[in-house]
């Protein structure tokens, strides 16, 4: 059976000013986090950069370590006290709730507390702006709507996932898995898990977990455990860390079958220090068959990177094919493009 979502995209003109051209519509703050035992090893790496044009290459980053993170048994709590918003038939966290909630620098990694600290939707190698959704997020779901893309019975990797809504699209268009991965712990917890909750869990009020807009408190009675439609979280795991380390962590998987049929992902390619770990990424995860749809705007200002630099590095690498499915020249020109193995074609 083919995905099919309906979007309405909001017509927003990006200009070179806005290096990530973010749309209207995002989760306020960004998504990077350094909880005690997942800041493991520091390393002469550069971190992924959104929004800066430091030379990354110079500094010496704390990377996290890459770890699952389990579904809570009772679902109901991953739901207490956030504020819901919906659009285009998704429910998101308000992330300008969870600021208040994690004020004060306490909290973990403190990647929400660091942010309104600095006024910065990224701080390398701490945050990576995984709090907002940026608008290329919703390129890449209108692409998979209008053409028809499957996720039936395939695994599904959202690789840089933020808000997760590329992996509860797949969630909804049947997915067998689909397994959600962020730099960030706190993006994870406090984001990724509760959207995933909000869009797929059933509170036995008809109301998918939360009315939009009004915090959901735990109730005054015991409460009845949320039930999955039709058990929609069995088929879903998370992870965090930097991508080399998530690698690994699900090539080791005792699971028989650990690579991916589709991988998705919006808004990776913004810094050109990092083409070679994403590249390496989705050739030891993505399945012999497997596609790979990324959507990307036509250059990040600040930071150098762009849809013809990535271009030019896999074409030097000749592992994958890469083409344009999709172009949006509305402001600053957007792109969705779409990777296979050469020897699959």
């Amino acid at each position: 059976m083919a995905f099919r979502f309906n979007f309405a995209i909001e017509d927003n003109e990006s200009t070179e000013s806005d290096a990530h051209g973010e749309a209207d519509l995002q989760l306020d703050p960004p998504k990077h986090e350094q909880t005690a035992d997942a800041a493991a090893a520091c390393s002469p790496q550069p971190g992924t950069a959104k929004h800066t044009g430091k030379d990354l290459s110079e500094k010496k980053l704390c990377f996290p370590a890459a770890r699952e993170h389990h579904v809570p048994e009772d679902v109901s709590k991953v739901l207490e006290n956030k504020v819901l918003e919906t659009a285009s038939d998704l429910r998101y966290v308000k992330v300008s709730a969870v600021e208040m909630t994690r004020r004060g620098g306490t909290h973990g990694e403190d990647i929400v507390w660091k942010s309104i600290s600095t006024h910065s939707d990224l701080i390398p190698g701490v945050y990576e702006g995984g709090l907002k959704i940026w608008e290329c997020t919703f390129d890449l779901l209108e692409y998979l709507a209008e053409a028809g893309v499957q996720f039936a019975n395939k695994a599904v990797l959202d690789l840089g996932c933020g808000a997760g809504l590329l992996g509860i699209a797949a969630l909804r268009g049947k997915a067998a898995k689909v397994h959600f991965q962020d730099y960030n712990s706190t993006v994870i917890d406090e984001i990724t898990l509760p959207n995933v909750v909000a869009n797929c869990v059933n509170d036995g009020n008809g109301t998918g977990g939360a009315d939009e807009g009004k915090i959901v408190k735990p109730p005054s009675k015991k409460p009845k455990k949320a039930e999955c439609l039709p058990d929609a979280l069995s088929r879903c795991r998370f992870f965090s860390g930097e991508w080399s380390e998530v690698s690994q962590l699900l090539l080791s998987s005792s699971e028989p079958r650990s690579k991916y049929d589709v991988i998705l992902t919006s808004e990776t390619i913004y810094n050109p220090d990092y083409y070679g770990a994403l590249h390496d990424t989705l050739s030891q995860l993505l399945d012999k068959n497997g596609r790979v749809y990324l959507a990307s705007k036509v250059h990040y200002f600040g930071v150098g990177g762009g849809v013809y630099l990535f271009e030019k590095l896999v074409e030097e690498r000749k592992v994958f094919t890469i083409s344009t499915v999709k172009e949006i020249d509305k402001g600053l020109k957007r792109f969705v493009m779409e990777m296979a193995f050469k020897d699959s074609c």
